[in-house]
């Protein structure tokens, strides 16, 4: 990892400042004696934040089983940690996705990682129930490292960039190293470190494209997301049957589970991407192409796997 080059891609204005409110927020939860209704009385200043907090819980990807009616509530359910970590996965996805950057398919990119963060979520479902909102948000955020060097180094990186799309090569570590001494998964676990998320998640991030990345929670989620990112991209394109079968075979075998439970979240898929690009506010085209593609899934799959 070239520390230099992180230095001054965090310096750049292509990583986003971080919001008053997040900043006041991240404040209180130092002071060891704060209460909950100091994280109210932060968040409260923003009638927005509080918003799109209440919208995030009540959604189908958290399955409360009842509706969520005020900021006091969701702070109860979720903990101050787990709301950190919403709030600032909200704001660092509404200030990148404000951005067009040069050579780089943003719609693609941000329809590629809403289904990362959805499979990945559902997966954690099965097997890392405990994290499953920090394999959420996790999967949500690994990605932005190629956005952020796509802006910051655009000589540099514009080849990798315009890789990022269907049917695109994949974006290798070795390949980036090449070509700008760092990672995407690095430049994103920076930003995630600078930003306040938590070691758990900035440390599955840095180990996402690693096809070994060791034990422990963060290496747990870090094979959640990477599983989760090869069948995201099945869904951003038209892959050929036996690629298909291949890759989400895979993908399974990734996270240690069986074929079925992939096949139980395809159906929710496209209405889950949806869901949660509304209440992010991403700008993603609306397609029927997420239920198209999770039916041949579902029929290749029922049919040539045990």
């Amino acid at each position: 990892m070239n520390a230099r080059i992180l230095d001054t891609i965090k310096k750049s204005a292509a990583v986003p400042s971080i919001p008053q409110v997040v900043t006041r927020f991240l404040e209180i939860m130092q002071d060891p004696k704060f209460t909950y209704e100091d994280l109210v009385r932060a968040l409260a200043a923003d009638v927005g934040t509080v918003t799109d907090i209440l919208r995030l819980v009540n959604s189908a990807l958290f399955g409360v089983r009842q509706k969520i009616l005020s900021l006091r509530q969701a702070l109860t359910l979720l903990g101050p940690k787990r709301t950190r970590s919403l709030l600032l996965g909200r704001y660092l996805v509404d200030s990148l996705s404000r951005k067009q950057v040069s050579g780089l398919d943003m719609s693609y990119f941000w329809r590629r990682s809403l289904a990362t963060s959805v499979v990945a979520a559902r997966f954690a479902d099965s097997v890392l129930p405990r994290h499953r909102d920090e394999t959420f948000i996790s999967a949500l955020l690994a990605d932005i490292g190629v956005s952020i060097l796509a802006e910051a180094m655009p000589e540099c990186y514009a080849a990798l960039a315009a890789e990022y799309r269907p049917r695109g090569a994949a974006l290798t570590a070795d390949n980036e190293l090449a070509a700008v001494e760092v990672t995407h998964a690095q430049v994103s676990a920076m930003v995630l470190k600078h930003w306040g998320l938590p070691a758990v998640v900035t440390d599955a991030v840095n180990l996402h494209q690693s096809a070994n990345p060791g034990t422990g929670e963060a290496a747990s989620i870090a094979r959640l997301i990477h599983a989760a990112d090869l069948i995201a991209k099945l869904l951003c394109e038209l892959p050929e049957p036996d690629e298909l079968t291949r890759v989400c075979v895979q993908a399974t075998a990734i996270v240690g589970v069986e074929i079925h439970v992939l096949l139980n979240l395809l159906p929710t898929i496209e209405s889950d991407i949806e869901e949660l690009a509304g209440v992010l506010k991403v700008d993603v085209i609306p397609s029927k192409v997420y239920t198209i593609i999770a039916r041949t899934m579902q029929e290749h799959l029922a049919a040539g796997v045990p």
